[in-house]
């Protein structure tokens, strides 16, 4: 198997080392951990809802039959909540997106400050 050739000190950095730069920025890993502290649980909240429905249908049938108004019943109106609760997490989603953006924008305005310095 050939060997890679050695990196010329005059070429520019590769994306991969500015990544690998960026990626161990304090600022850098603080973005990633706010999105998880974020992502994860509404993700596992919106799991959990989402399964609620079968479940509920499959062990309290006498409960999700029951008749709110005409036809409608509780596995109705559960069902069309998840709409409602899909959207609000949704929204959630994109007012805390506009902090995680300013925080992006922050970690590649300091990439560019360390670019302009050489380091």
């Amino acid at each position: 198997m050939p060997t890679p050739p050695s990196p010329d000190p005059r070429t520019p950095p590769s994306n991969a080392s500015i990544w690998n730069r960026v990626a161990q920025t304090d600022d850098f890993k603080k973005l990633l951990a706010a999105k998880k502290a974020f992502v994860l649980p509404a993700t596992i909240f919106f799991i959990l809802y989402y399964f609620a429905l079968p479940v509920s249908v499959g062990y309290f049938p006498a409960l999700m039959q029951r008749k709110v108004w005409g036809p409608v019943n509780v596995a109705y109106l559960f069902a069309l909540s998840q709409f409602i609760v899909a959207w609000v997490i949704a929204y959630l989603y994109v007012r805390a997106a506009r902090e995680f953006d300013s925080r992006a924008a922050a970690v590649i305005k300091d990439l560019g400050n360390l670019e302009a310095k050489g380091n």
